[in-house]
């Protein structure tokens, strides 16, 4: 078996009048994400680690913002296209670890949500999708809630 790993990272301001997308689910909160897409920070650090780790380069070069089909996509759908263009050189989905960096919202209670949401679109089990969240101690853009980071490693594999 050959094993593979990626580390992707994403940031997105935080303005009002737009929903606010985290690991695939819609949370409740008076800003949402500044992006082309839906601006789920956390899939896009996903999908750049799993790029990454197939040496396929970024989800820009495959997803560009330029492309009017990607305006306001669900990044859902740029996952489960990422899965699959890694599937095209041999390769599925071993684990995710992921850390999002925010203020608020507090995402403790929709971590479980966002495990089952992004294990189903990758078609992995829930235990192999790990979620964290933390602050920067109201230190930077993050702590003056300008905006969310996200950071993910990814193992791929192959059979050899």
């Amino acid at each position: 078996m050959k094993i593979r790993v990626g580390f992707g990272f994403d940031v997105h301001r935080l303005v009002e009048g737009r929903e606010l997308w985290l690991g695939g689910i819609r949370l409740d909160h008076e800003k949402g994400l500044l992006g082309h897409s839906d601006a789920d920070v956390l899939i896009h650090a996903i999908c750049d680690a799993l790029l990454g780790a197939a040496n396929m380069r970024d989800i820009g070069y495959h997803f560009p913002d330029t492309a009017g089909e990607f305006k306001n996509i669900d990044s859902k759908i740029l996952l489960k296209k990422t899965v699959e263009l890694i599937a095209t050189k041999g390769y599925a989905v071993g684990n995710v670890d992921a850390t999002v960096c925010a203020e608020r919202p507090k995402l403790k209670a929709h971590i479980p949500a966002m495990q089952r949401t992004l294990a189903d679109v990758m078609g992995v089990d829930e235990d192999d999708v790990s979620i964290k969240a933390t602050t920067t101690e109201k230190l930077g853009f993050t702590g003056r809630e300008e905006g969310i980071s996200a950071y993910a490693t990814v193992l791929i594999q192959r059979e050899a």
